[in-house]
């Protein structure tokens, strides 16, 4: 039995100090056995970029205790930077770095390039702040990141009266021409591919001139929670949303609330550390977990017991105890996504076949997850059929081999997972967790390892 107890290790919080260069190959760790664990996280990445917006469109300074300090999170913080918001480093509250006091500036000011990086929040949340602003704003990101759709948010912008100018393409790299205000009112905006369309206009929409009146016009809303947590965040700086159907929002034009927050854990990124229990026949606990939250990695205590997992929570510890054998499931994950790379991968450790559908939107994230899943798990002998909105998951033995990431965080961490209970699993470019968790290869091998915390 392999027993640990930590918390983070030591770390550059706005970047990566791991020694893996990007095209290297990270041998991912092989549990002995059981793993039994006891594992601290940082601060939520949706969390924490939503009251970094909010923060710089508030009516005073904020202060953001325990917040994400990763990639996506470094691009968003020197994005508001640099359209005048003050942002500094205060001594933090918790164990993962820095606070982060957030002064708003009298007027935001544009006539700068924003580098998105691959932090999708940053490139769809940023616009309409960007059209506050005074002056032309470009937006660009990585190479692998100029095809992900930006379509909506671009014509929503222009719906609310604020020029765009992106050559016909729908996507980055484009311009906002911010003219110090936006006109704001009643526009309609096609979700489908992803909620943070909503998200971004919604959490800007307090500071348009006529406030927001916004209708989603697609088929499907993939992820509602995330929606139902930029409100929450808004409703808690005295921004009231109202929602007379599912789909229809109105925000009033008016103040947004200066606040200090008490950022929680990443409840996402718990998800491949209790994946391991179930993985394993373990049991591992992540501390801090919220009483009550938004976030949607909070469905992992009713989603893993489908695999025959058990979860237990007291006060501030959720424990999950895995299973002899794996269960196959059939599931629905259409309101979390991003759950999925995780819970595929236990799918394909199963003894039985699996179907989760209701993520076709996941094709349009860091990489298609969809066929990136299905690809890496064949490629070590699995079988994963892709469905119109989902895969299929039969079971087979697997072998060892190299596991790409495709530049994506969860697809890096999905590999671990497999790579737990399969020798010979290598992954590529394991460095791409930093994105959300800087920190992931030091405290998943600590955690395999059993090697004492800091």
């Amino acid at each position: 039995m392999l027993i640990s107890k930590y918390s983070a290790p030591d770390f550059d919080p706005y970047g990566d100090n791991r020694t893996e260069e990007p095209n290297t190959l990270w041998p991912a760790p092989v549990a002995d056995g059981p793993v039994v664990a006891s594992v601290s996280l940082p601060g939520s990445k949706s969390l924490t970029a939503r009251e970094l917006v909010l923060a710089a469109l508030a009516d005073g300074p904020s202060l953001l205790r325990s917040p994400l300090h990763s990639r996506d999170s470094a691009n968003m913080v020197e994005a508001l930077r640099s359209l005048g918001v003050g942002i500094e480093e205060r001594e933090g509250s918790g164990e993962f770095g820095s606070d982060l006091l957030v002064t708003p500036p009298d007027e935001l000011i544009g006539s700068t390039t924003i580098e998105c990086g691959q932090a999708g929040t940053v490139m769809r949340f940023v616009p309409p702040v960007a059209g506050l602003a005074l002056g032309p704003t470009t937006f660009d990101a990585d190479d692998s990141a100029r095809g992900r759709p930006m379509g909506a948010i671009i014509a929503a912008l222009r719906s609310l009266g604020v020029d765009v100018n992106d050559d016909g393409r729908g996507a980055l790299p484009f311009t906002v021409h911010g003219t110090g205000s936006v006109r704001g009112g009643a526009i309609g905006v096609d979700a489908s591919s992803s909620s943070q369309f909503v998200s971004a206009l919604l959490l800007s929409g307090a500071r348009f001139e006529e406030g927001l009146d916004l209708t989603h016009t697609g088929e499907r809303l993939p992820s509602l929670p995330h929606i139902e947590m930029t409100v929450a965040a808004l409703a808690a700086r005295g921004v009231v949303v109202e929602s007379p159907e599912t789909g229809h929002w109105r925000i009033a034009p008016g103040r947004i609330g200066a606040l200090d927050v008490d950022i929680e854990p990443d409840l996402s990124n718990a998800a491949p550390f209790l994946a391991a229990a179930v993985a394993t026949g373990g049991s591992v606990t992540v501390t801090g977990w919220p009483a009550s939250t938004t976030q949607v990695g909070a469905d992992l205590a009713e989603l893993l017991p489908l695999f025959g997992a058990t979860v237990q929570l007291e006060g501030d510890r959720l424990t999950v105890t895995g299973p002899e054998t794996v269960s196959p499931v059939t599931l629905d994950l259409s309101t979390g996504g991003e759950l999925a790379p995780a819970l595929v991968a236990l799918a394909a450790l199963a003894d039985g076949p699996s179907e989760i559908t209701g993520i076709g939107h996941i094709r349009h994230h860091e990489t298609d997850r969809l066929a990136a899943l299905a690809a890496e798990i064949n490629g070590l002998g699995g079988a994963v059929t892709e469905l119109e909105d989902g895969l299929r998951v039969e079971p087979r033995p697997l072998r060892g081999g190299v596991w790409r990431s495709y530049e994506d965080h969860r697809m890096a961490t999905a590999g671990a997972i497999i790579g737990l209970v399969v020798p010979g699993v290598e992954i590529e470019n394991v460095a791409t967790t930093a994105k959300t968790l800087p920190q992931f290869t030091e405290l998943w091998t600590r955690m395999v390892q059993g090697a004492p915390g800091r």
